[in-house]
């Protein structure tokens, strides 16, 4: 506040020579544009009150223009714990699996794979294709980034639409003739 109230005054110092037909010399006017009144402390409270039931929750999703950088950033967020996450489960089910007697080594996992029917196996193919091509992609972009290229509002809105086209291409690609 304080700092607020010396940038004003050191304007108003600017300006004042400029202002000086119309004020006494050497003589600053203050304006109050607010007005002011004292309240106990009850009322107070419950002006605040008020006050705080019209203030909007911010910064909050539902105010702000979806744009490709934050939803890109969202996603590939939520794509890295997927994909992590499903590398850990499988792992600890690996390990675990002799001794809860599951088989889970290759021979028997392929076995179960080429039982499903097509329409499964696209399926799953394309649920693990999407987060690993879309993370992958946009690690790259995240990458130049890293090496300051790609950093003006143009590009990275260009780059975040490129990552989604070729992450629909590559999923495509790799889910019906890989």
């Amino acid at each position: 506040m304080a700092s607020q109230r010396v940038f004003q005054l050191g304007l108003q110092r600017a300006a004042a020579p400029s202002f000086a037909k119309l004020q006494p010399a050497g003589r600053m006017v203050q304006r109050r544009l607010a007005a002011t009144q004292s309240v106990n402390s009850a009322e107070g409270h419950e002006i605040l009150a008020k006050q705080r039931l019209q203030r909007p929750v911010s910064p909050h999703l539902t105010i702000y223009k979806p744009q490709i950088t934050w939803t890109a950033s969202s996603f590939n967020r939520i794509t890295g714990v997927a994909l992590s996450g499903s590398l850990y489960l499988f792992g600890f089910a690996y390990l675990a699996a002799p001794t809860l007697g599951w088989h889970l080594e290759t021979p028997s996992l392929v076995a179960a794979v080429a039982s499903w029917p097509v329409a499964v196996k696209i399926a799953a193919k394309a649920t693990v294709a999407l987060p690993f091509f879309f993370h992958s992609l946009n690690g790259f972009r995240h990458l130049a980034w890293d090496l300051g290229i790609g950093f003006t509002n143009k590009v990275v809105i260009q780059t975040g639409w490129t990552v989604v086209g070729l992450t629909v291409a590559t999923t495509l690609y790799y889910t019906l003739l890989g």
